[in-house]
């Protein structure tokens, strides 16, 4: 399952060269060319999903224990402060590229990046809370 004009396709099956980690039967994990921080990597599935609702759940568990054994190395190995978890789903929600993956994001104590990764929390009301709750609930 692949596509044919998918640039992260081409590079998670080496069809494209790329800064490899890691690799094993299912993904690829690849240095970020426009990185965040020193370190930025990506997490890329060797077959086509678009998004997390396409990925299927056993491979969604895999992506997470990937993630954890990266992040663990990396710090390790960059001698980072902390880390950054981030998956986009949707234009919406910042994806860009339509094939899943998953940003590992190194972070320091002297990062520049620090506030570009955040939002404003809100505060909404608890009747706003409950309707929300019950939106997603019932």
């Amino acid at each position: 399952m692949r596509e044919e004009n998918c640039i992260f396709c081409k590079i998670a099956n080496g069809e494209i060269p790329s800064k490899t980690l890691y690799e094993n039967d299912t993904f690829r994990v690849i240095l970020d060319v426009g990185p965040a921080t020193k370190g930025h990597a990506l997490i890329l599935p060797k077959k086509h999903f678009a998004d997390l609702y396409e990925l299927p759940e056993e491979m969604a568990a895999e992506v997470m224990k990937l993630a954890k054994k990266m992040a663990e190395t990396m710090t390790k190995k960059l001698s980072c402060d902390g880390f950054n978890l981030v998956q986009n789903n949707g234009e919406a929600a910042g994806q860009t590229v339509f094939h899943f993956h998953m940003h590992l994001i190194p972070r320091y104590k002297d990062d520049s990046q620090k506030e570009k990764l955040g939002w404003t929390p809100g505060k909404p009301s608890h009747e706003e809370l409950e309707n929300i709750r019950t939106m997603i609930v019932e």
